[in-house]
């Protein structure tokens, strides 16, 4: 757990990757500088690992991104964007996009010269998707786009290109609004940003956005204005996935550093971790640690085979587990360190913050929990 361990379910080609990018976390580490390692992860091909070969991509699938994300986590560098750029947006444009969408957008985010944020959530949507107020209606003079409302908590946007927006048409068969994406650029007028003021630590910083007036050409609009839900979640599993890739890289993290001190401490005559009361909840993180990784492997797997309604199901419990497991590693790391895992030396009680996203975001546990009891077990909503 704390190198580069992968499991038997994994091809000599997918451990080879993560032995590879293990040792590139493993150079720039916990001080890291955010741009050379994300210009550095790009030049060896692992951002853009999952997008298609002939705009510049690796050829490969969730699989690899997810092992990217995970074991620069577990060295203690992840790279948030990574959740964003190329496994929401760069999936949805490689699916859904024009040609001309394509090879403008994804050679970029393949290469790391070019990100893009993602923006779905809103102040008073929450984690009701049919309340989203940002709306889209067309320009009858330029035949383009008219976007307006509100987003919050969106990583990232300052350093991003261009933000990928969830807006809602109106279907002009029904008059009900459908949902749609698009691409907004950073220097779009009417197109605000603030940051909001976060007690959580990262070099990824949250953002309110307001889109007042923003007019946009008719070809921001990605994909069918007609499948825009089937677009959504076709971003959304992947974003889940690459979440519990995140949260377990960052739980093997703090695992490793509470094993480390377990060995070497000596209170009485043996080393802590000899003794059961701190052994066994190291265990047991491992444990579920590794049993979180086998439903993200699982998730991926299905997506990357096409299964979207199976990689559903599956990304939904493996963003589940790999919180749940995540929280727990961390507490029970700071823990075994006592007074010193709260010290700025062992880099562990910022993680007690940063733990508890996984839980909240891109969809809290509790909206799992409703997702497998009505979608998986069958039983009726009450909402």
């Amino acid at each position: 757990m704390t190198g580069a361990r992968s499991s038997a379910v994994e091809s000599q080609e997918l451990k080879d990757l993560r032995a590879a990018v293990a040792a590139l976390g493993q150079r720039h580490g916990r001080g890291h500088d955010r741009e050379v390692l994300w210009a550095e992860a790009a030049k060896l091909g692992y951002l853009g690992v999952n997008l298609p070969e002939e705009y510049g991509g690796g050829g490969g699938g969730m699989a690899e991104l997810s092992i990217v994300l995970e074991e620069l986590g577990a060295a203690g560098c992840p790279l948030l964007m990574m959740v964003v750029s190329p496994a929401i947006c760069g999936t949805v444009i490689a699916r859904f996009g024009t040609e001309r969408q394509k090879r403008t957008w994804l050679p970029g985010l393949a290469d790391g010269s070019r990100t893009m944020a993602f923006g779905i959530t809103e102040p008073d949507a929450g984690s009701n998707s049919h309340r989203i107020t940002t709306t889209a209606r067309r320009d009858e003079e330029s035949g383009g786009w008219i976007l307006t409302g509100r987003k919050v908590f969106i990583s990232g946007v300052d350093i991003a290109d261009a933000t990928l927006i969830v807006g809602r048409t109106e279907d002009a068969r029904t008059g009900s609004l459908k949902p749609c994406l698009f691409i907004v650029p950073r220097d779009a007028p009417g197109f605000q940003r603030s940051q909001i003021d976060m007690e959580l630590q990262a070099q990824e910083k949250q953002f309110e956005l307001v889109l007042d007036e923003v007019r946009l050409p008719a070809e921001s609009l990605v994909g069918d204005e007609d499948a825009g839900l089937l677009q959504l979640f076709a971003g959304l599993n992947p974003e889940r996935i690459m979440t519990a890739a995140f949260a377990i890289g960052m739980g093997r993290y703090a695992l490793a550093r509470a094993l480390a001190y377990a060995r070497e401490r000596q209170v009485w005559k043996a080393p802590i971790g000899a003794h059961q009361a701190i052994a066994h909840p190291l265990a047991q993180a491992h444990i579920e640690l590794e049993l979180a990784r086998l439903m993200m492997q699982k998730a991926a797997a299905l997506y990357d085979a096409g299964d979207d309604m199976g990689a559903g199901e599956a990304a939904n419990m493996a963003k589940y587990a790999a919180a749940e497991a995540c929280v727990k590693a961390v507490d029970q790391a700071v823990h075994t360190l006592g007074g010193n895992g709260l010290t700025r030396e062992y880099g562990l009680a910022a993680l007690i913050t940063a733990a508890r996203v996984a839980r909240i975001a891109p969809v809290s546990r509790e909206m799992i929990l409703n997702y497998v009891s009505h979608q998986t077990l069958g039983l009726p909503k009450s909402y």
